[in-house]
């Protein structure tokens, strides 16, 4: 997710390489430029169309995607993130049209290439522009009908695109079939919920869409004046519901799949449950899908939901009856995990029907609790320590240090150390009626989700992982006893609260811990509920629907409510204020018993795994092939970042086409060595054995004497930047880094983390969230990323694409600085002036082989051309005479003399010539561009 409201807000999989482009022709109508591309895997071109359609107000930026043939096939609408464009979803429109669909592509407007200021989805501008894309569609002779004017059609997108798909359904009857992703049904209710301002996100998402000014004037208008006074007005609520789907809830009748990310504090569950009800009260079928991730990063399951999204569409567009659309609610649960890469590790669990976020709740009995700091600073486990010893678990009546000690009194895990300068620690009643203040200016606030960095988190908020910050004074909190069974949440809770202030305006915020045994709490997903209470001088009972989550308390852990005065992604009121609660009833959580886990059990093929190997290993027997021991490390080559011998590797399964082949070369420390050659040169084949993503077919590849194998342990000297990486978009360039490095589960003092950015030269950029970064920046951040431990060997791979002229010289200065301290850079690379520049060795590979190895000095010197210098000025006369010389092809001035082209004559015998005819030479030398040796060096192949 580069932008909120983006489709994948997070990692997103890298689509399929390209093999060949197929055709390039001129269209005439519109303009447009057809494009055919074959994946390398698979046979089946994909032509892609790209046209400008002009709308009232706007020209719209589309592109066409099909198989190519002429007979009709259903269409799919595919819409962008917020801040994105049509490109995001590329990858997914060739997938698509690979099955069968023709798809559509367009960049909303104020967005990409395309013209018109950012609408939120109007009915009037953005709608509309949908509906003349149906026409569009309508109108060409390979797009299904069900009648005239009315193309089979489904559409799909996440966020921004996810609303759009459920708005077009809601006004345009042609649309057949949806599947929105992370979006919206009320955009008033998400982004002032319960009539409070979500500041944070609203900001962010404001800013993303590239400042106010880009956006219609009513809008910024509307924005500007609730970011002023803190709060919403009915203007402002009354003009985004116009631009919500809910303003059309029953006219929403078509089969509608609903995926919704758990850790999303933008567009919660309740989005999608509000969707699910209102599409299945109009007889529509439904089906609910909540992935792992969100808008606030996590595992978006990219790959599972655009498989089910492409059976979803089989059946209500193609009519297929054996499409397996999956399970009507499905939950993706974390599992443990993976100790490959650090990520959580997912389970589904399935229910054959949605049950809403109330089904089958229990009560679960809460005690006042004190008022101690409910959870530390930082990134820490649980978000530090609740500041119990636990030493009265089973009363829970807060009368003991159980409760957090002293009132007031900040405990261990907080960043804080006390309570902050200027906080009042009111005279509050222990137990049920409990008394906090609001600070004046609502500061410091408390924290519990932050975009970007909440659901970066809360994948593993199971495992007692979280973020959150609550300062003394501020809440009043409520814990269950211990769980005798463990609790699987899923949904909503309630909890009825008796409130009072001492101003007529009340802002609360509830949230519910899972406090551990060891004083460890997490707060599930990072998510809160705000609520505004008016008339609160009087007093109010107020039911709080807590955010809905699919989350199990352990057993021996408890159910730790909070209601907080302050939170930093909200508008809280500026005055101060006294808040005095107390509650009505226990904590209702909902659970949902029909939904069964798959099994983290051994797959059934695990079984047969002994009888196999017994099989194999005779197999191995009978053919004399026995699987070699990794040699002894080389101590002669323990100072040698590098040394390969021999090295070779075959096409698949091909017997006599080799991608590299007898490669040998070595690299010795301090070096910056350019790999160099033509596409299909065999560069990243040589890179990925070099890393151990593949083995070689035959030879060796010695790193400081130890030979490669996969997972190697001298792997950890080497670092790599391959493809670029992953960051979450809202968090900082230096949190980002953190994360990366907590992810390896290497000490943090191995990391020499402020040594990588140093060299790296971000400065105060880190501190800023990435998606402010340029493309230099991220490239950067990336190779900050890759020298974390300082690697001795740092493999680069095109470090310098998508980069302008003054960020590639940047870049080269990070990669000399780097290899200037001893260590050693290998780069791959396209941009032969750069390399010059930077490198003090080359290999040039040429259909697998090595040409040339070298310093860059002897490969550029050994042309035949020469720099001629002389004492004084390089007049034209000068000129002339040296070019009229036989055996000279050439002869101009150049920035330090005169460059002289030979044909025929040798460099001896043009010295001769130049003193016969009186040029005051000062120097004679060889002169060529790294680009000219290469040509020479690769011939025809280029």
């Amino acid at each position: 997710m580069d932008n909120p409201l983006r489709r994948r807000p997070g990692a997103v999989p890298r689509g399929r390489r390209l093999a060949a482009v197929i055709a390039a022709l001129a269209v005439l109508v519109g303009g447009g430029v057809w494009a055919g591309v074959a994946a390398a895997d698979d046979p089946a071109p994909v032509q892609r169309s790209d046209r400008t359609l002009s709308m009232p107000g706007a020209r719209i930026d589309t592109s066409y995607f099909s198989d190519g043939t002429k007979s009709r096939k259903p269409a799919v609408l595919i819409g962008h993130g917020f801040g994105g464009s049509k490109k995001d979803v590329q990858p997914q429109a060739e997938k698509l049209a690979r099955e069968g669909y023709a798809v559509l592509t367009w960049s909303a407007r104020g967005f990409g290439a395309s013209g018109g200021k950012i609408g939120l989805n109007d009915p009037d501008t953005e709608v509309k522009d949908v509906s003349r894309l149906l026409d569009w569609l309508a109108a060409r002779s390979d797009v299904q009908l069900d009648k005239d004017g009315d193309p089979r059609v489904g559409m799909t997108g996440g966020s921004y695109g996810g609303a759009i798909s459920l708005l077009a359904a809601g006004y345009d009857p042609r649309v057949d079939a949806i599947a929105p992703e992370i979006t919206y049904w009320n955009l008033a209710d998400a982004l002032f919920p319960d009539g409070v301002f979500k500041k944070l996100w609203a900001g962010v998402f404001f800013t993303t869409g590239g400042g106010c000014a880009r956006f219609e004037k009513d809008l910024c208008e509307l924005y500007n004046r609730v970011a002023v006074a803190g709060k919403p007005d009915e203007a402002a609520r009354k003009t985004l519901e116009e631009r919500s789907p809910s303003a059309v809830a029953d006219r929403i009748k078509v089969p509608a799949l609903i995926v919704q990310g758990q850790s999303d504090s933008l567009f919660p569950l309740s989005h999608a449950d509000a969707m699910a009800k209102a599409v299945s009260g109009n007889g529509a079928p439904v089906a609910v899908d909540w992935i792992s991730g969100g808008h606030d990063g996590g595992n978006m399951e990219s790959a599972r939901v655009e498989g089910r999204i492409t059976q979803w569409f089989d059946k209500y567009l193609k009519d297929d009856k054996g499409a397996d659309t999956g399970p009507g609610f499905r939950v993706s649960r974390t599992g443990g995990v993976d100790s490959t890469n650090g990520a959580a590790q997912l389970r589904g669990a399935d229910a054959d029907r949605y049950p809403g976020l109330r089904n089958d709740v229990r009560d679960i009995p809460l005690k006042g609790g004190g008022l101690g700091p409910a959870g530390g600073g930082g990134l820490m486990p649980g978000g530090g320590s609740d500041g119990a010893e636990e030493s009265d678990e089973e009363s829970g009546s807060g009368t003991g240090p159980a409760q957090g000690g002293a009132q007031g009194a900040p405990s261990r895990g907080t960043s804080s150390g006390s309570a902050p300068a200027g906080a009042a620690t009111p005279a509050a009643t222990r137990g049920n009626e409990q008394t906090f203040i609001n600070p004046a200016g609502a500061n410091p606030p408390a924290i519990s989700g932050v975009p970007g960095i909440g659901g970066a988190l809360s994948q593993f908020s199971g495992l007692g992982v979280g973020l959150s910050l609550d300062f003394p004074g501020q809440y009043a909190r409520y814990d269950s006893a211990p769980l005798a069974d463990a609790v699987q949440v899923t949904g909503a809770p309630t909890v009825k609260v008796k409130v009072k202030s001492s101003s007529d305006d009340m802002v609360l915020f509830a949230k519910v811990y899972d406090a551990s045994a060891n004083g460890q709490q997490a707060l599930p997903h990072q998510l809160i509920t705000p609520i505004r209470i008016t008339g609160a001088k009087a007093g109010k009972t107020v039911e709080l629907k807590l955010p809905a989550i699919d989350h199990k308390f352990q057993a021996g852990h408890r159910m730790r409510l909070l209601l907080t005065s302050t939170d930093l992604g909200y508008a809280s009121p500026a005055q101060p204020a006294t808040y005095t609660v107390s509650l009505d009833g226990g904590l209702s959580v909902p659970t949902d018993p029909e939904l069964a886990t798959a099994a983290a059990g051994l797959p059934w093929w695990v079984w047969g795994l002994p009888l196999a190997g017994a099989l194999v290993a005779a197999g191995l027997l009978l053919s004399a092939r026995r699987r070699s021991a990794a040699p002894a490390p080389d101590p002669a080559l323990a100072e040698v970042p590098l040394q390969i011998t021999g090295l070779s590797k075959k096409y698949g399964k091909s017997g006599d086409r080799y991608a590299v082949k007898d490669l040998s070369f070595r690299v010795e420390k301090g070096q910056v060595l350019g790999l160099l050659g033509p596409n299909g040169a065999g560069k990243t084949t040589s890179l990925r054995m070099l890393m151990g993503l593949i083995a070689p077919d035959a030879g060796e590849i010695r790193v400081f004497g130890h030979a490669i194998r996969p997972g190697a342990p001298v792997l950890s000297r080497v670092g790599a930047f391959v493809e670029g990486a992953g960051f979450l978009p809202h968090l900082s360039g230096r949190a980002n880094l953190d994360l990366y490095w907590q992810a390896t589960g290497r000490p943090t003092e191995d990391a020499h983390i402020e040594e990588a950015l140093d060299i790296a030269g971000l400065g105060d950029a880190l501190a800023r969230a990435v998606r402010t970064y340029s493309q230099g920046m991220r490239q950067r951040l990336a190779l900050a990323q890759a020298m974390l431990g300082m690697p001795d060997l740092l493999i680069l791979d095109e470090p310098t694409n998508g980069l302008d002229p003054p960020q590639i010289r940047e870049m080269r200065d990070v990669m000399i600085r780097y290899a200037a301290g001893g260590r050693t850079v290998i780069v791959s690379s396209h941009l032969l002036s750069e390399v010059e520049q930077s490198c003090t060795d080359l290999v040039v590979m040429d259909r697998g082989k090595l040409v040339q190895a070298g310093p860059v000095a002897e490969i550029i010197g050994s042309g035949d051309t020469l720099l001629v210098t002389v004492d004084g000025e390089v007049t034209d006369a000068l000129v002339e005479k040296v070019a009229l010389l036989t055996g000279v092809d050439s002869a101009l001035r150049a920035e330090g003399g005169l460059l002289v082209r030979l044909d025929g004559l040798t460099s001896t015998e043009l010295i001769t010539e130049l003193v016969r005819l009186d040029v005051p030479l000062t120097g004679v030398g060889p002169h060529r561009r790294l680009e000219d040796a290469f040509l020479t060096l690769i011939g025809g192949s280029a």
